[in-house]
């Protein structure tokens, strides 16, 4: 079977939320020696006690499917070498949500904090009865690996205009998944489409579980809208993935610990970056195209623009600390970074 065959698209999004938001052009100047300090500041925050990372992440001495992984695929051999990158990546946060995720238990944690962070303002109904839907422990994954040691090769395309004229769709489509964010005209629909929902609000919940049930929605924001529009009449569950609170403190806290953080009823890490996060600790061997690079004033905001548009930087995000994110990642060979010149 050749790899086009088996080629799965995971789209990535949250509901738009109608929010109207002052932009703020700010020029915030960050250095990479900046930036290793601010992530060598990250640990030692209430979530560490709950998902510790311990050496016998690193130090297990049977040849295990994921002791193979470690030695033999890019990403994480270049995590296990690195004492700065152990002490970030934690293997063991859930990275998805699934029925296993809700008990009382957990719901008494995470109904603390707000989404994307927990569950705070949330129906429990809506939350236990949606989760219920992903019934299989397979939820939990985004992937099933033909062989055990298998390098799953991964490639996370952004909106970026450095894309534009790049000529890189057939190593787009070398990878064996290829992870989209939001921003389509349609939502693309298919066998080998999988939808990856960020928990922002109720709503994310209310409609991905009418979208399993082939109903209509019947309260909140979207009451009457009819997912099958979106996603058509009832998909497997299995096409639908929704990332789990703890992975999304996680990255915030340990990857994207922004300035901006203390605005927290405004700022989260942007659709992109808990895309390409996701992927980082689901595949084996990662490339990012169309993401921010030092040279983003080089390029129109998006690919499809069709005149020149300058990126714009918003308060409720913080692009110029992920995209020095992106080139600590790519410096220590975590990750792929697509980069180019400008063409005279």
């Amino acid at each position: 079977m050749t790899i086009s065959l088996r080629k799965c698209v995971f789209l990535v999004g949250a509901l738009c939320v109608s929010v109207t938001i002052t932009t703020i052009m700010y020029g915030q100047c960050y250095d990479l020696d900046f930036f290793h300090d601010r992530l060598a500041n990250s640990q030692g925050t209430e979530f560490d006690s709950i998902w510790t990372c311990d050496e016998e992440l690193w130090d297990n001495t049977t040849a295990t499917g994921e002791e193979k992984l470690e030695g033999l695929c890019p990403l994480r051999k270049a995590v296990k070498k690195d004492d700065f990158l152990r002490l970030r990546f934690n293997f063991k946060v859930p990275v998805l949500q699934w029925a296993g995720s809700f008990s009382h238990s957990e719901w008494g944690r995470l109904e603390t904090y707000m989404p994307p962070y927990g569950w705070k303002g949330l129906p429990q109904d809506v939350v236990r009865s949606t989760l219920a839907l992903l019934n299989d422990s397979s939820s939990s994954r985004l992937f099933e690996r033909r062989w055990p040691d298998q390098c799953v090769r991964c490639a996370v395309v952004g909106n970026g205009g450095i894309l534009r004229g790049s000529k890189q769709g057939r190593a787009i489509d070398s990878h064996h998944f290829v992870f989209r964010k939001d921003g389509f005209t349609k939502v693309p629909r298919g066998q080998r489409v999988r939808y990856i929902f960020i928990p922002s609000n109720e709503r994310d919940y209310v409609m991905m579980s009418a979208a399993i049930e082939g109903l209509n929605v019947t309260s909140g924001h979207d009451k009457g809208d009819w997912p099958s529009r979106y996603f058509g009449f009832k998909p497997p569950y299995k096409h639908f993935k929704m990332l789990h609170p703890d992975f999304i403190t996680y990255v915030t806290q340990r990857f994207l610990k922004s300035p901006l953080l203390k605005y927290s009823q405004l700022y989260m890490p942007c659709t992109g970056a808990l895309m390409l996060l996701t992927a980082l600790h689901m595949c084996d061997q990662v490339s990012a195209y169309g993401f921010i690079t030092k040279n983003f004033a080089d390029f129109s905001d998006h690919y499809y623009d069709a005149v020149m548009l300058p990126l714009l930087f918003y308060a409720n995000h913080d692009m110029q600390m992920e995209s020095w994110l992106w080139e600590v990642l790519h410096a220590r060979k975590v990750m792929s970074l697509y980069k180019r010149t400008k063409v005279k």
